[in-house]
């Protein structure tokens, strides 16, 4: 893979027809060169410029390679430095890597050998710094700059979040499906010690009870049907970063024991394992419901309620937070046109106005879907109101299931059930998670009907 042709060395050497042959040679490969006479001159060029690369020699008239790779790696940390050295000092020329050099070349040079070191770092160079705008572009997609907050129940938020982000705090997030819990989390892990490390995510409504305590706590080989190797659990791959456990009230009694163990103790237990496992992971966790009241009812454990909730940040639903609507449909407009290669110059005031009126039961998420539906299915580059696109409310949704079912003489209860679940499935595309929510129970019991009355999804 060829460096381009853009790429910029930095040759530091000051022997004269040293410095000539090697400045021939690079250029012959198509890099441009430009060229120190002594250490100090490289540092005045560093601090002035930018470079892709740094070619030095060890021994200058000044201050050795050594001290321009010390400080070449201050200024330009992601820049590979590569050290020549004559042959006898390669001792001092591994000082250099453990230093933080990228590589070395035994003088005389050998010219295929300097092409090839030379490509490599620049190639090292461009996928470091590919890495690192990827990297910034993710931490800006789930950064607080990301947070619409112009209405004051979402400054409140936004208070709250850059108050708690840099502690250790476990943190409960409550809100309505659909306003950003995540959103929240992120940004709690975005500006927190811990933003370098992982952000790991589990939706405790997505497993099974078992499959919920491998994808938490990781499994042993051989621990139950189908684990054929030892897995890591979201404890262990958030390592020193950030474990969200979105949908908490969802969590079967079982685990919710284990993981008030391993808030308490910092450590876990794989399914099948024997010893445990020290962890160093902050705990974010959210829900759509009540947690003190699922407490009463005797479903969620006390204990881990009051290890959550060290601080409570409430995300408001949409309705009550309608000053965001209109900067809300900018961004999302903006998103939808360029993940979908639409042009839209132009939204009228009327457009606006239908998405303020609407109630949003869906919240954030369903304002979403509607601007992007709105955008592909506009018919030109200016969106009105006539390109506003709605989905039924859920409530809606439900009073047409009840109109639509009917019930013939001699329907068992059951047989009831079953309809009622094939018709909302069907409507819900094989949704569980829609399904759940419209008929007010979990998703596990979804997912133990389906097998019960054998229906095709």
């Amino acid at each position: 893979m060829d460096a381009p042709y853009s790429a910029r060395i930095l040759l530091v050497e000051d022997d004269p027809d040293g410095r000539q042959s090697v400045t021939e040679a690079l250029e012959v490969a198509g890099w441009t060169v430009i060229s120190a006479r002594d250490g100090g001159s490289a540092v005045a060029l560093l601090q002035k410029e930018e470079f892709d690369a740094v070619l030095s020699d060890l021994v200058l008239p000044d201050i050795n390679g050594l001290e321009v790779l010390k400080l070449a790696r201050k200024t330009h940390p992601q820049m590979p430095v590569l050290i020549m050295t004559a042959y006898g000092s390669v001792e001092t020329a591994i000082r250099a890597l453990k230093a933080g050099a990228y590589d070395y070349l035994v003088k005389p040079l050998d010219l295929d050998e300097l092409h090839s070191k030379v490509g490599r770092a620049l190639e090292t160079h461009a996928l470091r710094r590919e890495v690192g705008a990827l990297q910034e572009v993710v931490a800006n997609r789930f950064s607080l700059k990301q947070m619409v907050s112009d209405s004051p129940a979402m400054q409140r938020v936004l208070r709250q979040i850059k108050s708690v982000a840099d502690t250790n705090a476990t943190v409960l997030i409550l809100g309505e499906s659909g306003t950003g819990k995540e959103l929240v989390a992120r940004g709690l892990h975005g500006e927190s010690k811990r933003a370098r490390g992982p952000f790991v995510a589990i939706n405790c409504g997505a497993f099974t009870e078992t499959l919920l305590e491998s994808a938490l706590f990781g499994h042993e080989k051989g621990s139950f049907t189908g684990a054929v190797a030892r897995r890591q659990g979201a404890f262990e791959r958030a390592g020193n970063g950030t474990l969200f456990l979105d949908e908490i009230a969802i969590a079967p009694k079982s685990v919710q024991m284990r993981l008030l163990r391993a808030i308490e103790e910092k450590e876990i237990l794989r399914v099948g394992g024997e010893e445990s496992v020290k962890v160093d992971t902050r705990i974010l966790a959210a829900s759509n419901r009540e947690l003190d009241v699922m407490v009463e009812e005797g479903s969620f454990l006390p204990d881990l309620l009051f290890r959550l909730q060290v601080v409570t940040i409430r995300v408001p639903p949409l309705r009550e937070r309608r000053e965001d609507v209109r900067p809300l449909v900018d961004r999302f407009v903006a998103v939808a046109c360029e993940e979908h290669g639409r042009s839209i110059e132009h939204i009228e005031p009327d457009f606006y106005a239908a998405m303020e009126r609407h109630s949003w039961p869906g919240n954030v998420r369903e304002l979403r879907n509607a601007v992007e539906s709105s955008v592909i299915l506009a018919s030109d580059r200016v969106l009105s109101a006539q390109d506003v696109v709605l989905a039924v409310d859920a409530k809606v949704r439900k009073e047409q299931a009840a109109t639509l079912l009917s019930i013939p003489a001699g329907m068992t209860l059951s047989g009831m059930e079953k309809e009622v679940l094939l018709q909302a499935l069907t409507r819900n595309k094989g949704n569980r998670l829609l399904t759940a929510q419209d008929l007010g129970i979990s998703s596990r019991t979804i997912q133990r009907k389906i097998k019960e009355y054998d229906l095709p999804f």
